[in-house]
């Protein structure tokens, strides 16, 4: 086991749908914290960051979200040993197998640990110790995955059957997969016993996974393979080939190998594990008052009971009712039913259907330079407020439909207008007109905060032509000038 070199990896691609109106496609639940103080993505890393025998991990994203995890990390203290980017996403087999080709490159007989992003683990020292025992049978060529020990006739998970003791007693060999069971069947398996959830948490060394790979999913391996080789690095980002990338089929790691491959292993484990997958798993796992109630937030609740309800921007107030989920986002507030929160995409699906936004993006926007959020907006006018990091800097840019006025209501501002290069302090503004080149930047050591009033016959965020960018966005030059 000491010779053993385990590389967390970190998958951050879902979108959490069942988590609106707080989980949205640009900022998920991954990196909301939902459970602690903390994004989940960041206390996944640091479940696993700093013990002995641990490589720093390695995240694997898609590329909107990656700004917004590298300053989750910073904040940490922590750091990644690659940021590994897919073009689009192809279910978890690609990216476990980019992830196999990478850490091989560097040591074939690294055991990859594959994380998702958005798991709570509540025992983490029983997490760890399942993980030393998988690490003995990933060494030993197996391709491990972690069966939850279930607590109750749960639908909402698939079953991994346990086959044969394997020696030493450290596992199981796997006996079948099962997909997501009715409840009879669900209480036949804690009947029968055997049975665990399928927590999706896995184990192997990488190049035993690549060798199954090429037996049940050679077009994955291969084309991953290839993604990986040729991959190009993008400031502190590793970019998967496009190309060679999409032309994986999506497939899981579950139905693409595990299922098939004769090297399956077990470990049951009981760890306080929940993949929070809706509001009512949030309710399960938090701190009750009295009357059974989870509160998130500015809450006031009175003859309340069973409810879960979370208020971020503002007061909720509660009388008279049970057995609800409330949860105000600012521009959003839900009311459902506890018992039908497992439903909450189909609002999703039709907010989309709709061609609404709120399924995909929050008020405030994240942006790498920090974020801007709308205040007002209008027919030819719109109100934002801009938090730009310390020492952080938008693009070199202009606007052909809209001009722009900036108030500075804190810190210090480095303001770029056409050919002049100005300081701006507190109180202080300037005009921007329409198709002049501009820039903001924080050249202090505290957060910058700016009102943006813009005018014109168009507001959309598509106006923008950049001609610099130190994030390494695209540039694109101007049509017309």
């Amino acid at each position: 086991m000491s010779s053993v070199t385990i590389y967390p990896v970190i998958l951050s691609g879902g979108v959490g749908s069942r988590l609106w109106p707080t989980s949205r496609a640009l900022y998920p639940k991954q990196l909301l914290p939902l459970v602690s103080e903390r994004a989940m993505l960041i206390e996944t890393a640091l479940r696993v960051d700093g013990r002995a025998g641990f490589a720093a991990p390695i995240i694997i994203s898609n590329d909107a979200q990656r700004f917004i995890i590298a300053q989750q990390l910073q904040e940490a203290g922590l750091r990644a040993l690659a940021h590994i980017l897919e073009p689009e996403g192809r279910n978890t087999a690609p990216a476990a197998a980019a992830a196999a080709a990478f850490v091989r490159a560097r040591n074939p007989q690294g055991v990859v640990l594959l994380l998702p992003a958005d798991h709570h683990i509540g025992n983490v020292e029983a997490f760890h110790g399942a993980v030393a025992a998988g690490a003995r049978l990933a060494a030993e060529g197996r391709l491990v995955t972690f069966g939850v020990v279930p607590s109750g006739p749960e639908t909402g998970y698939g079953y991994i059957k346990r086959g044969e003791a394997l020696a030493g007693g450290a596992g199981y060999s796997v006996a079948r997969f099962v997909e997501k069971p009715d409840r009879a069947t669900a209480e036949g398996y804690l009947a029968e016993g055997g049975y665990d959830w399928n927590a999706g948490i896995f184990m192997f060394r990488a190049d035993r996974l690549l060798e199954e790979m090429r037996l049940y999913c050679p077009e994955i391996a291969a084309h991953a393979v290839d993604a990986v080789a040729k991959a190009a690095q993008d400031l502190d980002f590793l970019r998967l080939d496009a190309d060679a990338f999409s032309a994986c089929p999506s497939d899981s790691i579950d139905y693409a190998v595990m299922e098939h491959t004769d090297a399956a292993a077990v470990i049951p484990v009981d760890m306080g594990w929940s993949d929070i997958g809706s509001w009512g798993a949030l309710w399960e796992i938090g701190a009750k008052d009295k009357d059974g109630n989870v509160t998130v937030g500015d809450v006031i609740v009175e003859d309340t009971e069973g409810s879960y309800i979370r208020a971020e921007s503002g007061l909720v107030a509660t009388l008279g009712v049970e057995n609800l989920v409330i949860v105000e986002t600012g521009d959003v507030l839900l009311v459902a039913a506890r018992d039908r929160v497992q439903d909450v995409k189909r609002i999703v699906e039709r907010i989309a259907g709709a061609g609404r936004n709120e399924h995909n993006a929050h008020r405030r926007v994240h942006r790498p330079w920090g974020y801007y959020e709308s205040l007002d907006a209008g027919a030819r006018h719109q109100v934002k407020h801009l938090m730009v990091h310390p020492g952080a800097a938008l693009s070199l840019q202009l606007h052909h439909q809209r001009a722009e006025h900036w108030v500075v209501v804190k810190g210090r501002a480095q303001v770029t207008v056409g050919d002049e290069v100005r300081m701006l302090e507190e109180n202080q503004s300037v005009y921007i007109p329409l198709g002049t080149k501009h820039r903001l930047e924080n050249p202090s050591t505290e957060p910058l905060s700016i009102i943006e009033v813009q005018s014109g016959a168009y507001l959309g965020e598509d106006d923008i032509v950049r001609f610099d960018d130190v994030y390494g966005r695209d540039i694109k030059e101007p049509a017309a000038e």
